[in-house]
């Protein structure tokens, strides 16, 4: 009956970001707190971007409810670093919502967000060891401080840069958390007998997930007529990915070093492996954008329209097929380390999960390609005239039509029925 408790964080939690958000949505429309279309932004109306405030609320809520339940008094007993936890979150949702609103330069974000992780590390959240092939290495204070420091920010910042499109980090985020709940919870006397089922790293996943699902609704994008009305904004996705590094940094301290013996190397290392693998989307697009930008000579944080969500809607796919495409790596990643966990043949079943998802997947991010080809192949085999007369000559790119378009992507949905009309105009002649 323990994950009861969490139950009750969650919904907590969701019920107050869901009221928080509506609550943010009427006043942001009736003060007008929303900026102006940027030519990078995929969304072609005015939406406001104050959704991290709702998500912080609703962490905080979870957290004071939290602290009168006497089941979980085990988490409070380290007198400040709930606090920290809650004053690093603080800072950057101040440091996001005044960037959302009047737009911070680089340094400035980027200090706020070091002065938070600092925060976190001084209180005692901070990586201790580091495995290597054959053993691990213990930190000392100093490095100890300069790595926590150094993965807060990094996820921070990954988070924060996949965050284009609607539902996106919210969805990710909850998928990731959700895999990490799971194993936080199943290693609580399990294979590795670490950590007790109450813990810091546990409740604060608990509580971002129920942020999470509370936020969704206003973030979703219902219809192309009927996108997203809110935005977690840099405030919601720095909240996000600092509580995301949290709870990984929290749940591995726990961790007994001296435990890593070459038959619970596995186990135990997962909470090292599984953000890794959760967020290899996010690593990656931020990664590419870093080494995109400083070959270009400009700052690592200059604001560009060449993220992977970008690339997924200019190679056709559909917003909510992108939003998809994310949902799936996402899960196979997850879904493969956790069944890493089980007992016969763990790391087989999760190996060829994960292989055959990613190629899946990779099929599925691929596949306008392979349909652009095809439309274009047609288009160019085709008669001029007829291909006029259909109104595909914008599909194909040697055609002064196409470029007249002035390279605007074509959705499957458009690909699919300009072929549709090219045939039915070879029938008909």
């Amino acid at each position: 009956m323990r994950i009861v408790f969490y139950v009750l964080v969650m919904g907590v939690s969701a019920v107050v970001t869901f009221g928080g958000s509506w609550v943010i949505w009427k006043l942001s429309h009736k003060y007008r707190l929303y900026p102006k279309i940027r030519a990078r932004d995929v969304h072609t109306r005015p939406t406001p971007r104050l959704g991290g405030v709702a998500i912080f609320l609703g962490v905080l809520v979870a957290f004071g409810v939290g602290s009168l339940l006497p089941p979980l008094a085990l988490i409070f007993r380290e007198p400040l670093q709930v606090p920290a936890v809650l004053g690093a979150a603080l800072l950057i949702v101040v440091i996001g919502v005044i960037d959302d609103i009047w737009d911070l330069d680089w340094f400035t974000k980027l200090a706020g967000q070091i002065l938070a992780a600092g925060l976190l590390a001084w209180q005692g959240v901070q990586i201790g060891w580091i495995p290597f092939p054959g053993g691990l290495a213990s930190l000392s204070s100093y490095q100890s401080l300069a790595l926590t420091i150094f993965v807060v920010v990094l996820v921070m910042n990954a988070v924060n840069f996949v965050d284009g499109l609607d539902g996106l980090v919210a969805g990710v985020a909850l998928i990731a958390s959700g895999a990490f709940f799971i194993y936080g919870y199943v290693i609580s006397y399990g294979p590795t007998e670490q950590s007790d089922y109450f813990n810091l790293a546990q409740f604060i996943t608990a509580a971002l997930i129920g942020g999470c699902i509370g936020f969704l609704p206003f973030n979703w994008r219902r219809s192309d007529d009927r996108p997203a009305r809110l935005f977690m904004g840099d405030g919601g996705a720095l909240l996000v990915g600092l509580l995301m590094a949290t709870s990984t940094v929290a749940l591995a301290g726990q961790i007994a070093p001296e435990s890593l013996t070459a038959t619970r190397a596995l186990p135990t290392l997962i909470p090292v492996i599984l953000p890794l693998a959760v967020l290899i989307v996010p690593l990656a697009d931020f990664t590419l954008a870093v080494l995109r930008r400083l070959r270009a000579g400009k700052s690592p944080f200059t604001a560009d329209r060449k993220h992977l969500h970008h690339r997924l809607l200019d190679m056709g796919h559909s917003h909510a097929h992108a939003v998809m495409i994310f949902y799936g790596w996402t899960a196979v990643a997850s879904g493969g380390m956790l069944l890493f966990l089980l007992p016969e043949h763990g790391l087989v079943i999760g190996g060829l999960v994960m292989l055959v998802g990613f190629l899946v997947c990779a099929i599925i991010t691929l596949a306008p390609l392979s349909r652009r080809k095809a439309i274009e192949a047609a288009v160019q085999s085709a008669p001029a005239g007829l291909a006029a007369d259909a109104g595909v000559a914008a599909f194909d790119p040697l055609d002064a039509a196409a470029a007249a378009a002035d390279g605007a992507a074509h959705t499957d949905a458009e690909a699919a029925r300009a072929l549709e009309r090219l045939h039915e105009k070879e029938a008909s002649s």
